[in-house]
Parts: C-alpha cells; sequence; structure tokens
C-alpha cells in the first residue's frame, strides 16, 4: 500500500510519499500553495503517479494537545479532500514536525536557502514515517 504525506502550509505543502510496502516514507516534493483547485490538481497527479492508496495529512495540534486555527484548516482541508478525493485521508497530530526538521538542518550545516527548499517535504517524510511507525507497531506487523 503506498501513502501520500502531507504538510500542509498557508504558502507550501510539503509532500512525501512511502515505498511500495508501506514501510519507509520518503521526501517527494515541496508544492506552492496556489488555492485548493491548484492544490487538488496538483495531488490527483502524485496519486495517479504514484498509485496512492491513502493521504496522510498533518494535523498541527497545540502543545497542550487543544486544536488551534493550524489544526482546524486542517480538518477543513481533510473534509474537503476527503469529499474530492478516491482514497481514505487520515489526520496525523504532527506536533513539532516542521520544527523538529528545521533544528536538524541547521544543525547539519545546511544553509537558509536550501532549508527553505527541503524543509517542508522533510516535514511531510517525518509526518508520515510517524503514522507509518505506528500502523506497523498497532498491527504486530513485523515487516
Amino acid at each position: 500500500m503506498v501513502y501520500l504525506g502531507l504538510d500542509l502550509g498557508t504558502k507550501r505543502v510539503g509532500v512525501a510519499v512511502s515505498d511500495p510496502s508501506g514501510s519507509m516514507a520518503l521526501p517527494l516534493t515541496t508544492l506552492d500553495y496556489l488555492g485548493r483547485a491548484y492544490l487538488l490538481n496538483q495531488l490527483r497527479d502524485l496519486i495517479g503517479q504514484y498509485k496512492a492508496d491513502r493521504v496522510v495529512l498533518g494535523y498541527p495540534k497545540k502543545l497542550d494537545g487543544s486544536v488551534g486555527p493550524a489544526a482546524e484548516r486542517a480538518t477543513e482541508h481533510a473534509e474537503w479532500l476527503k469529499s474530492e478525493l478516491e482514497q481514505e485521508v487520515i489526520l496525523w497530530d504532527e506536533r513539532l514536525s516542521t520544527a523538529e526538521v528545521e533544528r536538524v538542518l541547521q544543525a547539519a550545516g545546511v544553509g537558509h536557502k536550501r532549508r527553505k527548499q527541503v524543509r517542508d517535504q522533510l516535514a511531510a517524510q517525518r509526518i508520515l514515517q510517524n503514522y507509518l511507525d505506528y500502523s506497523r507497531n498497532r498491527s504486530g506487523d513485523s515487516r
């Protein structure tokens, strides 16, 4: 089963894809967020190209677990995507994923311009990998 992972931002959307076994998430691309219609077309293209079965959308809860404006926006987009796509759309807690990726890139000495280029897709990779690991551990699958 192939999954697409999304890190939804107001300006960009990071995208990751899993391997066919659904074990490993790989950074894929960063899309400019130019509105829902544009995003939907881009996602449909990626879903078709990678034959994705499910979409995992980051759900940015606050540190205390409460739902703020960003999480509400993710919920709205998830509901909208569910109505537009044949694939299952899953919300997945992504607290601090972008901040963690930013720290790792800084520690590795990656310059600001390059960090900006890859940060969102690496955050999507982290979201998707966390979901894949949780699902595998929950099912008892030893892939």
